[in-house]
């Protein structure tokens, strides 16, 4: 399989029309499509450090969430932090995919897989573009044993809370930043939101609101999808050798 069958071959599980208007994802660099594709590395973010893994190590190529390449580069300067890692990349013969915001509103990606490992039933889009979940847990409970099954389940020690009063049942969640979904969430009857990062001016004033919010970080809440992203892989060619790896965690110390 070459590098341009393989993106195809993703980009029809993930399309891309899927992606915002404002986004910059896909095929972020590439030397040669014609090359044999043996070895996929799946990542979060294309830090230097995964650059620096992925070519070291022999892959051809590198999917990710977010994109190498967000904003035009104005230029190609090795000074410049982006544009080193492309002359890395495409020295080495590495190329770069990136599915972004396609990921999160696909079935299956971002907001499905963080909906799964909170365990929510009847799982529901919501949003105006159709981006978050909405589901319910099997029974209510409590604000304290809710937020210690989603530590449990994204593998952190802490969050940050924000008490409304209020059991938790109906549950909604954007993955990443999510600050801009809190009133669709409540207009949706979810008496608990959760995303990446929410922020100090809207999370004070959630038992204003009336909904329990929680910010569980960015990283925590979107690195589940690379488990989707190398499952998609597998199933596309089950030859190939995928490997996951942490890009970076923001921690608190």
């Amino acid at each position: 399989m070459t590098v341009r069958e393989l993106y195809n071959a993703i980009s029809e599980r993930i399309p891309e029309e899927l992606s915002a208007p404002w986004d910059n994802d896909g095929m972020m660099c590439c030397s040669d499509d014609f090359k044999d594709v043996v070895r996929v590395l799946v990542t979060l973010d294309v830090t230097e450090e995964v650059v620096d893994y992925a070519i070291q190590n022999g892959f051809d190529v590198i999917v990710s969430h977010h994109p190498l390449i967000f904003k035009p580069l104005k230029a190609i300067d090795p000074d410049d932090h982006i544009s080193r890692k492309v002359i890395k990349l495409i020295s080495a013969g590495v190329s770069v995919f990136s599915f972004h915001t396609r990921a999160d509103k696909v079935r299956g990606g971002v907001n499905d897989c963080l909906a799964r490992l909170l365990c929510l039933e009847d799982v529901e889009e919501f949003g105006e573009d159709g981006l978050g979940r909405i589901g319910h847990l099997e029974s209510e409970t409590s604000l304290e044993e809710f937020s210690a099954r989603v530590k449990t389940a994204l593998g952190i020690d802490r969050l940050l809370v924000a008490d409304a009063y209020t059991p938790v049942y109906n549950i909604a969640l954007v993955g990443g930043d999510g600050k801009g979904y809190v009133k669709e969430a409540k207009d949706m009857c979810a008496d608990t939101y959760l995303s990446g990062r929410i922020g100090y001016n809207v999370m004070e004033e959630a038992s204003e609101l009336g909904i329990n919010l929680i910010e569980a970080g960015h990283y925590a809440t979107e690195f589940p999808v690379t488990a989707y992203f190398s499952g998609i892989i597998k199933r596309i060619e089950p030859k190939l050798d995928v490997e996951i790896v942490g890009s970076y965690m923001l921690r608190a110390i």
